[in-house]
């Protein structure tokens, strides 16, 4: 089939189905924000399973009454803590509290009901969670926002670092960082040009998030190595006021950082039952760790964070609910790097501001199906540096001093203006035809418009970071427009076998991505053995990006309160969008070429994953998992270089593209100890062993190596962010006098550095072959403390208050981050962020009421 042809025919399809969604036409999981509660009524004396009970989740409209075989199945419920109250004429109620509603997930509560013949008081039950999540089939976390509440972090990130098979910099299971898929009410937040989330959450607006590190169902896709997947709270019946503020340099010192951070928020009806709304923000100030050398140079606050979420829902029906939500972020900094620290001003300021709005429409039809529907636009500004780009002293760079170790004078050489626009359609939806079967399946179809301008020119440098200050500058300044569309489909069953105990989970995704951008057709001749020319000859129009994955997972009941799991599946990633589209102007232009060049014609980064875990539940609430996984990556993205080594890279006589090629390997064993139920002490206790492997480090590993005139990697090496053993306690002790202390601590073995020392900083000392990451860096060693006290007060019963202490790095450990090729601390310079952070700490109040 024509090519052209059948990318019109795959958009055009997506679009329709979204259409129709947001119509209603369709009926099509639970979006990553909604769970399902169901189980069984029964006559406590006779055992006989009662129909026409009336089950109703408190303080929302949602009920439903059982049927004739006396089971009940409520939808659509957003994730949340709940009580759920049941009534039957000629029984006693019942009210079960502490009922936990998860994001893609089945409660069940089976209730016997007590026959009475008067009025009695409500048979109040307090629900526990249970110890082991039996329908899901890889390996996922959830985490409530109350824990988030408890524990000594600053965000969303922070808290994924607790977790097993996740290293100190938030690689997980041996994947890069922008392999992490952060969603928001199942919309994506982002950067898709260069990576990594683009918004943060105040974390007043959590009410709890889902981590999925291994074997995550179709309704994910764009993800390699996990996905984040937050939900916002929403409004009710009663009116919630929530302010926190906290400070670190309360009692002066030089272990600070200047932070003061606020956050406050507030929900509650607007019509009683019927519209409700929530308000956040979050606001934080810092002159870093760095205000001793910052403080000659700017005012305080250098860094400003702000961040704010607001939604509005209206209940049209028990069944039927509209939500309209806003998120903003901004950022404004001054960045730092100690090798500028006597000329600060010459580094540019940097912003970025980002803005979402989104509507979500949820119906119920019945009680065996409901679906969503959403629209959303999210807009990313950013920008570095000031005025013009006219203004960059593009023939002027920046000078160092007579030893060529410090910037004295001059200003870094670039400049830069972005915007990336996405809109989303999409929908999804549960279907429990009836059986064992649970049907999820959705579309979802984005339209991107992304601009980007930078000027940046670059010295050339030594391996060892020396520059080279008589050679030309690396020009990597690029200025593209394009309108990219992605667009995906997925179906998948769920059959639970609870009789059997035997849990089966089987579906397929199926993405699109159409770059709708020309290839440029360069033509490199070698001229002499030492450098080439290079001819523009034309444009070929890229293919169409597509990808099926299919993924299949079990649950299986081994023993009383032993499980085994098993998941098998193909992940995919596609490429961030700079990685198609940089330096391609200057291409088609015949500018000259850019040192990178994007590359339209990219092809997913895909994974294959595989995962055993075998789960026991012992006394005491505890709960030992042990988890073997392996993941083998290919299609991974690096540089393409035509240049030999001693040739000089710049203007026409280098050129390097991003290509397909690398190779990645990631395996691991996570043993984890959990006890998620206790009246003084909960927490966990984790141990992972992990191997990360490959043949490239990033996306511009050969070109760097090309331009040191080094060889490139024959051979799979440690990555650097393989980190092989490592353990994690997360403990929460609470006491009776509402005095409650946070225990988090890390330990890991050192990462690899390359070892290839030098006495100049210009050649090397011995003429030993050059090999990556052959050496390791010391262990690592972390320790965190949060203490907080909790005051009620008998005159005001809805409100409590609370005063903490968070101490980070509370025994001040020199943790070493990197160190150069003669395995010094920080280099030459001895440069301080050569180590982590010290200890920081920080005095705060809480009120909620």
């Amino acid at each position: 089939m024509n090519t052209n042809k059948t990318k019109r025919y795959v958009i055009s399809f997506c679009i329709f189905v979204s259409l129709c969604v947001l119509r209603g036409f369709l009926f099509p999981a639970l979006a990553g924000t909604n769970g399902i509660l169901e189980g069984t009524v029964k006559d406590k004396v006779t055992g006989e399973l009662l129909s026409g009970v009336n089950v109703l989740i408190v303080g929302t409209q949602q009920g439903t009454s059982t049927d004739r075989d006396g089971h009940y199945v409520i939808q659509n419920i957003r994730a949340g803590k709940y009580e759920v109250r049941f009534t039957h004429i000629g029984y006693q109620t019942s009210l079960i509290k502490n009922v936990i509603i998860n994001p893609d997930l089945r409660t069940r509560i089976h209730i016997q009901l007590e026959p009475s013949a008067v009025m009695m008081k409500e048979i109040i039950v307090i629900q526990e969670k249970p110890l082991i999540q039996k329908d899901v089939t890889g390996t996922t976390f959830i985490v409530s926002g109350d824990d988030i509440n408890l524990l000594p972090v600053d965000n969303v990130a922070d808290v994924i670092k607790l977790k097993a098979g996740v290293t100190a910099e938030g690689n997980v299971r041996g994947g890069k960082t922008t392999e992490v898929l952060y969603l928001v009410d199942g919309l994506p937040v982002q950067d898709v040009i260069v990576g990594g989330r683009s918004a943060d959450l105040p974390n007043s607006s959590i009410v709890g998030l889902s981590f999925y590190t291994g074997g995550f169902e179709p309704e994910y896709g764009n993800a390699l190595s996990g996905v984040v997947n937050i939900v916002t709270k929403t409004g009710t019946n009663q009116h919630k006021f929530f302010l926190r503020a906290d400070k670190d340099n309360l009692f002066g010192g030089k272990q600070v950082s200047k932070t003061s951070e606020a956050e406050l928020s507030a929900s509650g009806p607007i019509l009683e039952d019927q519209l409700f709304y929530f308000g956040s923000f979050t606001g934080s100030m810092t002159d870093t760790r760095w205000w001793q050398d910052i403080q000659y140079f700017f005012k305080s606050p250098v860094e400003k964070n702000y961040s704010g979420f607001g939604k509005l829902d209206y209940v049209f029906t028990p069944t039927m609910r509209l939500g309209v939500q806003g998120l903003y972020a901004h950022r404004d900094a001054r960045p730092y790097e100690f090798s500028w620290r006597f000329n600060l001003d010459g580094l540019p300021a940097e912003k970025r501001d980002a803005y979402r709005v989104a509507a979500i429409y949820s119906h119920s039809p019945s009680d065996r199906f409901f679906y969503t529907a959403s629209v959303s636009r999210y807009y990313v500004k950013s920008r570095i540096g000031s005025g013009s780009k006219q203004d960059i002293p593009v023939n002027d760079p920046y000078q160092y001093d007579f030893f060529l170790r410090y910037i004295v004078d001059g200003q870094r050489t670039i400049w830069s203006r972005s915007t990336q626009e996405t809109y989303t359609l999409k929908a999804d939806g549960a279907l429990k035809p009836g059986g064992d079967h649970l049907v999820k399946f959705g579309a979802e179809v984005n339209f991107y418009n992304l601009q980007s301008d930078i000027v940046k020119y670059e010295p050339r440098k030594t391996y060892f970071g020396k520059p080279l200050v008589n050679e030309p500058q690396l020009n990597f300044s690029s200025a593209y427009t394009y309108r990219p569309r992605t667009g995906s489909v997925y179906i998948q069953d769920k059959i639970d076998l609870a009789t059997d105990g035997i849990l089966l989970n089987a579906g397929v995704r199926y993405d699109f991505l159409d770059p709708t951008a020309d290839r440029p057709l360069i033509e490199a001749i070698p001229v002499r053995d030492t450098a080439y020319t290079f001819t523009f000859k034309g444009n070929a129009k890229s293919s169409l990006k597509q990808q099926f994955s299919p993924r299949v997972g079990a649950a299986m009941q081994l023993a009383e309160n032993g499980y085994l799991f098993i998941n098998l599946g193909w992940y995919f990633q596609y490429p961030l969008f700079d990685y198609l589209y940089t330096g391609l102007d200057r291409v088609g232009l015949t500018k000259g070429i850019s040192a990178l060049t994007g590359n339209p014609d990219l092809e997913p980064e895909r994974t294959t994953s595989f995962e055993i875990s075998l789960k026991y539940s012992f006394d005491y609430n505890l709960v030992g998992s042990i988890t073997y996984f392996k993941k083998e990556s290919r299609n991974l993205i690096d540089t393409k270089t035509f240049v030999p080594g001693d040739s000089k890279l710049a203007g026409n006589f280098g050129f390097a593209e991003y290509v397909n090629t690398p190779e990645a390997l990631a395996s691991g064993v996570e043993i984890v100890i959990s006890r998620e139920r206790g009246e003084w002490l909960t927490g966990e206790v984790s141990y992972t062993f992990m191997r990360a492997e490959g043949t490239s480090g990033s996306a511009q590993d050969a070109f760097y190596i090309a331009q040191y005139g080094l060889p490139p990697a024959v051979r799979i090496f440690p990555l650097s962010w393989d980190q092989t053993h490592t353990v994690k306690t997360v403990l929460t002790v609470l006491t009776p006098i509402d005095l409650n202390l946070n225990i988090v601590t890390e330990y890991h073995t050192g990462k690899p550095y390359t070892r290839y020392p030098t006495s100049t900083g210009f050649e090397t000392i011995s003429s030993g072959s050059f090999v990556q990451n052959n050496e390791r860096m010391p262990s690592y060693f972390n320790a965190d403390v949060k203490i907080e006290k909790i005051f009620t007060f008998g005159w005001w019963e809805d409100a409590r208050m609370k005063l903490y202490l968070d101490v980070r790095n509370v025994t001040n450990s020199r943790n070493v981050k990197w160190v150069d090729s003669n395995a010094r601390v920080g280099g030459e310079l001895g440069d301080p962020g050569g180590f982590y952070i010290g200890r920081r700490t920080s005095l705060g109040l809480q009120m909620e009421f």
